[in-house]
């Protein structure tokens, strides 16, 4: 290989991003943009140009693109990452916080408790952490339900580690195939995945993989019974206060579902209006609602509207709820930026074709490649979130239907699959679980981490047989 040859430039960019969160202990949008830095200044100006006009650039244009400065290229691929996602996860990241602070979510759970029954309760909880877990974070659902879940395993003096597991099983699909969240939701805008799509097709596969998940955490709640745990001052004070809320001070459950269902309806209706499949007089309506922003918008302001009427909670409090979630957002929508930056600038080498040779000559297919590269980042620094990322930026060329013999969003969804192997000492969300449970690391090794990455097994397994049976092309 050449000394600038693309892989040589994958190589480097993908041990700044692991050296830099493993070992210095940066920040992952410093270590994102670290990498995008080296890798945009050792891409020769040639192969800039010559990848600019394979597409379809005019010569003079791609000359002179090729020979701005390296910051202006970080700088115009930052601005098009946010301007992609940044209204998104901004709304998203308030509909989530509402959701917390209105007692909506807890409405949501304790309606489902109260229809199914407590002998049901695993089959709920995981439920309600696949509903929960599109608008609201992976670690703050679980929080926000562990308090239920000791609640119930003290009652029935049975089933603590089942009831425990079940909640990690809904959310943990979610917050990786379904946007607006934001790994699957920069997953489908950078592989050209219509958004509503990428929403039905990832609650899909989420509800399918969580079936396996529970099944799992049944058979594990035999193998190991756990009594019901004291916990420390520390992980107890982590629990949700919204556990305390009286039931007559809760939102209306249609209230509560609004802001989570109302979107996906919308996005939802604009895919199905592309796909001809609406009235020509509701198509302008599909078109106008069922954009991602105006959809997220309405949902934010529905949500925004049952937190300020929620009883006993002032203006200014409804103004920290708000500002404390999109500060939360906006350090999300500079990671996810930082990794837009990180993979053009891949993309810039032309790594693409390369990795395309790659698989043609060992015979390897671009989903199980996906696959590979998105396990061995998130085994390696321990964010999904960034694994995702991280693993569009590398896989993201190679994302036409014509390469992949099937629809991008199966790309999209092999990344969300395996960035669930494996959560370990490295992910914030495995001492989540553990302290708040009262789990010892080999507990929540044996349990939570088989059990998520069987789930991407699994949801890999199906992709593979769904991408030759319906390839959606």
């Amino acid at each position: 290989m050449h000394p600038m040859d693309p892989l040589y430039l994958l190589l480097l960019g993908v041990f700044v991003v692991i050296g830099g969160i493993v070992w210095l202990r940066l920040h992952p949008f410093v270590a994102l943009l670290a990498a995008a830095l080296a890798v945009a200044v050792l891409t020769p100006a040639t192969t800039l140009e010559r990848n600019l006009l394979a597409q379809q650039k005019s010569p003079a244009e791609a000359r002179a693109r090729a020979e701005d400065p390296v910051g202006t290229r970080l700088a115009a691929k930052f601005g098009s990452a946010c301007g992609n996602l940044g209204l998104l996860i901004a709304l998203a990241s308030v509909v989530g916080a509402c959701l917390l602070h209105s007692g909506g979510a807890e409405r949501i759970v304790r309606s489902a408790l109260r229809t199914f029954g407590e002998k049901r309760a695993p089959a709920v909880l995981a439920f309600s952490g696949l509903i929960l877990g599109v608008p609201v974070f992976f670690d703050t659902v679980f929080l926000l339900l562990i308090p239920i879940a000791r609640a119930l395993a003290a009652r029935t003096g049975r089933d603590y580690l089942l009831y425990i597991l079940a909640i990690a099983v809904g959310t943990t699909m979610t917050h990786s195939l379904v946007p607006p969240t934001p790994g699957p939701l920069f997953a489908a805008t950078t592989l050209k995945v219509d958004v509503g799509l990428m929403m039905l097709a990832g609650l899909a596969l989420s509800a399918l993989t969580a079936t396996c998940g529970l099944a799992y955490a049944a058979w594990a709640n035999r193998r190991w019974p756990t009594p019901l745990r004291a916990i420390s001052g520390e992980a107890a004070g982590l629990a949700s206060p919204t556990a305390t809320f009286r039931d007559e001070d809760l939102p209306p459950l249609a209230l509560a579902l609004a802001p989570i269902v109302l979107p996906v309806l919308l996005i939802s209706g604009e895919t199905f209006s592309d796909l001809g499949l609406l009235p020509a007089s509701l198509v302008p309506a599909a078109s106008l609602l069922g954009h991602p922003n105006i959809a997220l918008a309405l949902a934010a302001g529905i949500s925004l509207l049952t937190l300020a009427t929620r009883p006993g909670l002032g203006a200014d409090q409804v103004r920290r709820h708000v500002q404390s979630a999109l500060a939360d957002g906006g350090t999300i929508l500079l990671i996810t930026a930082a990794g837009g930056v990180f993979g053009g600038c891949l993309q810039d080498t032309g790594v693409g074709e390369r990795l395309k040779e790659v698989a043609q000559a060992y015979s390897v297919g671009v989903l199980p490649l996906a696959f590979i590269v998105t396990a061995l980042v998130r085994v390696a620094q321990g964010s999904a979130t960034v694994a995702m990322v991280t693993s569009v930026g590398i896989v993201g060329p190679l994302a036409s239907p014509e390469t992949l013999g099937c629809h991008p969003v199966y790309l999209a969804l092999t990344i969300g699959c395996a960035s669930k192997l494996v959560p370990w000492m490295n992910d914030s969300g495995f001492w989540v679980l553990s302290r708040s449970a009262g789990l010892s690391e080999r507990e929540t090794l044996r349990t939570m981490s088989v059990m998520f990455a069987l789930m991407g097994v699994v949801g890999f397994l199906l992709i593979l047989a769904a991408s030759q049976l319906l390839p959606l092309i």
